[in-house]
């Protein structure tokens, strides 16, 4: 198996659907969207799935679908969740290299008005803070890159992340 897989990861907002298809067609990659793929297997909408199975059921789905891909050269955005499922995240760093997109707090607060409708992971009580402060280590952890967002725009992003990751524009 080789390493020839691009993983996005970071937190919801920060653009790793929208980033990874535009950068998958710059490469001439392949592109999956990890959520869509929970949707298609479960045949339900992450929302339900986090309704219906709470968020450690989710987390258990995720992990399961996320350690199963099978891809090569190809853009995987994952879900910001991803983070907590340890074979998920084996299996992807052993398929590819795995960038984390970075953005501070104050900006994802700015993208994720509507948190809910977004089917984000938050258990009972748990802050969109929280959320940030909890994962940011977990995301640090598995990066084998880091592209920091801040102040940048889709395109500039891309070019940043082209750099980081060595390919020739």
């Amino acid at each position: 198996m080789q390493h020839n897989n691009i993983i996005l990861i970071g937190m919801p907002g920060v653009g790793k659907s929208t980033i990874g298809v535009i950068l998958a067609k710059l490469l001439g990659y392949q592109f999956v969207d990890a959520d869509l793929l929970i949707q298609q297997q479960e045949k339900k909408l992450l929302k339900d799935i986090i309704n219906e199975r709470g968020t450690d059921g989710f987390i258990e789905v995720e992990n399961r679908v996320n350690a199963g891909i099978v891809a090569e050269h190809t853009v995987i955005a994952t879900g910001g969740s991803v983070v907590y499922g340890k074979e998920a995240m084996r299996h992807l760093k052993e398929i590819g290299t795995v960038v984390y997109l970075e953005v501070s707090y104050d900006t994802i607060k700015k993208r994720l008005a509507d948190i809910k409708g977004r089917g984000v992971v938050l258990r009972e009580n748990q802050s969109l803070l929280d959320l940030y402060k909890e994962r940011t280590p977990l995301y640090e952890k598995y990066a084998d890159v880091k592209v920091t967002e801040e102040h940048l725009n889709v395109e500039q992003t891309i070019e940043r992340l082209v750099e980081e990751l060595g390919f020739d524009k």
